[in-house]
């Protein structure tokens, strides 16, 4: 501990001294403090002046420091909150950013030792290593280089590693850990200025965790927190969608704001100022949005090749009902469970599907979260190009089963309130049809299921589902099923000219008619892990192309083509443009996205000429931006 303190200490062979002398001589000085002996209460001024950090460390003071943490390690049941708070609280206050790899060693035997000594230390403790997943800004810039990195490994493996020590001594400890973390993300989400990296690097901690030696203990807790924040960040970009339209800035979804303007943001004009919330562009949420999704997916990676996703998933599922599905306006997070899905389409992939139609059949007293779990299945089957065609036909099946008992029993007309859940579950039905009926054709047992399904008993129903649901739908699942035989179009009277006031009474102020939680995700980054297992519209094979182009010349169906394109841009040309950024095609791709076409259904089914109308990827609602 230096001369002044080590006066009476025998040095080693090694020109030091030993543990067990430092912890001794600590001791000594730790209980004469009380005492009022001028010479102990300069000791004891002295070793607590080494733990505040000077400008600069020389080897001297490095040594010394060392020598001191080893001493107060040796000597930890010894040291009062009472009697020594000098010594605690700039014990506490340490960080392991500040120093090298001797000194943290040494604090972190001193946190642990702290923490297996007395109960009441043990928040402290805990308190003290998780706050190194907050990184000291002046280290953000330096973790983009090489000695940063070496740094960032050297401060978290130490981290982990004592929190994972205290646990074994102290077992209820994780338990406090969870708190502990969660109320610091809280605190540190909150902070004004926290950059994207800094909470990245706070999330792959509490990953990490999950993923370590405690995850039996901190799995629910920890991937809970990360998807609720998430979430939040999800939100709260969805409140920006009133400053863009008061603007007129974009015409487009939400998911665009990757691409806004750099002019726009940084021109300091009072429009840029007001596409800010709480002082952050919407950019820079979006961005940071997309990072830590993408966090969340390689995470998810680890997890199914250390096969470990299967457990991973039932919390993921869990949180998903209790969290996500009960939220309207996200727009992004849902693709954590699609991507989880992807990964494992037989366990993962089809428990999702399960239990999304055990919701919507069994939670008999909640029905706008049935009205959400049928959206989400029949997006997800939709887009879900894992699926495969016999899961999606035996769950057309346990849809159409459940709205044909609700017809059976059903008296009077058309009560859009009262019948929502119906209408909601036969929008489902066409729509994921819309998407998925000629894989389901091409295969034999499939199609022979389909072809079982009591589909015209359901639409041709006093209810009027037809006139319900959103006409693009409605036109393109009777053009198709119309093509595959099942139905026969010309029986259903259908007026296309407005979106009928029944879909908007039974949608409700949430807009629960045009939620459709799948469509194409526009976050750069996180789009790149989604895509390989996604089904764009313009992939879609439709019932009706084989005879289209049988009866139609090359120079024919070049126009038709032509024309179809025109009025319809598909889901990868609209993300085509935003890869290169080209702001006026998007716009324009959007907007002939919610057009639609005036032709009839009469013209289509029993007019001379038949063009069929294309289904738009997108169902844009008219007021309601943050709806998908």
């Amino acid at each position: 501990m230096g001369v002044e303190l080590g006066q009476d200490l025998d040095m080693n062979d090694d020109g030091g001294y030993s543990d067990y002398d430092l912890a001794l001589h600590v001791k000594d000085v730790l209980l004469s403090v009380s005492s009022g002996d001028v010479v102990s209460v300069e000791n004891y001024r002295e070793l607590v002046g080494r733990l505040y950090r000077p400008a600069r460390h020389s080897p001297d003071d490095v040594a010394k420091l060392v020598a001191s943490l080893k001493g107060l390690s040796g000597a930890a049941s010894y040291i009062d909150s009472a009697v020594h708070v000098g010594l605690l609280n700039p014990l506490f206050e340490m960080s392991l950013w500040n120093y090298g790899p001797d000194v943290m060693d040494a604090l972190i035997e001193l946190i642990i030792s702290l923490a297996a000594s007395s109960g009441k230390y043990v928040d402290l403790c805990l308190a003290m290593l998780t706050r190194h997943f907050e990184t000291p800004p002046r280290f953000l810039e330096k973790l983009k280089l090489p000695y940063g990195l070496t740094k960032k490994d050297q401060v978290l493996s130490r981290v982990h590693s004592a929190l994972k020590d205290i646990s074994e001594v102290v077992p209820l400890s994780p338990a406090r850990m969870v708190t502990i973390v969660s109320d610091h993300l809280e605190l540190y989400r909150q902070k004004r200025g926290t950059s994207t990296h800094g909470l990245v690097i706070f999330v792959e901690n509490m990953l990490k965790l999950e993923g370590g030696a405690l995850s039996e203990v901190v799995r629910v807790s920890m991937l809970t927190k990360v998807v609720e924040l998430l979430l939040h960040l999800d939100v709260e970009m969805g409140s920006w969608d009133k400053v863009l339209q008061d603007h007129g800035i974009f015409q487009m979804e939400l998911e665009d704001v990757d691409d806004f303007s750099e002019d726009f943001l940084n021109d300091g004009t009072e429009q840029a100022r007001e596409a800010t919330i709480n002082g952050v562009t919407l950019k820079s949420s979006a961005e940071k949005l997309d990072t830590l999704i993408v966090l969340t997916f390689e995470h998810l990676e680890s997890c199914e090749a250390s096969g470990r996703l299967s457990e991973v998933f039932k919390t993921l599922l869990e949180t998903f009902r209790n969290k996500v599905l009960t939220t309207c306006k996200s727009k992004f997070v849902q693709f954590v469970m699609f991507y989880a899905c992807a990964l494992d389409p037989v366990n993962c992939g089809e428990e999702f599907a399960t239990n999304l139609v055990e919701i919507f059949v069994y939670d008999a007293n909640l029905t706008s979260l049935r009205m959400r779990a049928v959206a989400y299945l029949a997006s997800y089957l939709s887009r879900a190009m894992f699926m495969s065609a016999s899961v999606v036909a035996q769950t057309l099946k346990r849809l159409v089963g459940w709205c044909f008992n609700f017809v059976k029993t059903k008296k009077g007309g058309v009560n859009p309130e009262n019948d929502k859940l119906f209408y909601a579950a036969c929008q489902a039905i066409m729509y994921l049809l819309c998407f998925r009926m000629r894989s389901l054709m091409d295969d034999p047992q499939s199609k022979s299921l389909l072809a079982g399904l009591p589909l015209e008993s359901i639409l041709s129903t006093q209810i009027s589902p037809l006139k319900a649901c959103v006409p693009s739908i409605v036109k393109e699942f009777l053009w198709q099923a119309n093509a595959a035989g099942l139905i026969t179009a010309d029986e259903f009277d259908f007026d296309d000219d407005l979106e009928s006031e029944y879909s908007w009474v039974w949608g409700g102020k949430e807009e629960l008619h045009k939620l459709f939680p799948f469509d194409p995700c526009l976050l750069r980054n996180s789009d790149r892990f989604i895509r390989p297992n996604f089904i764009y519209w313009s992939m879609v094979q439709r019932t009706y192309d084989d005879e289209d182009k049988e009866g139609s010349s090359d120079e024919d169906g070049d126009e038709a083509f032509a024309v179809d394109n025109e009025e319809n841009v598909m889901d990868y040309e609209i993300l085509q443009c935003l890869e290169e950024q080209q702001f006026g095609e998007v716009d324009n791709a959007l907007n002939k996205m919610s057009i639609t076409p005036k032709d009839s259904l009469h013209s289509r089914f029993g007019g001379a000429v038949n063009k069929p109308m294309r289904m738009p990827s997108q169902i844009r609602p008219s007021t309601s931006p943050e709806s998908l």
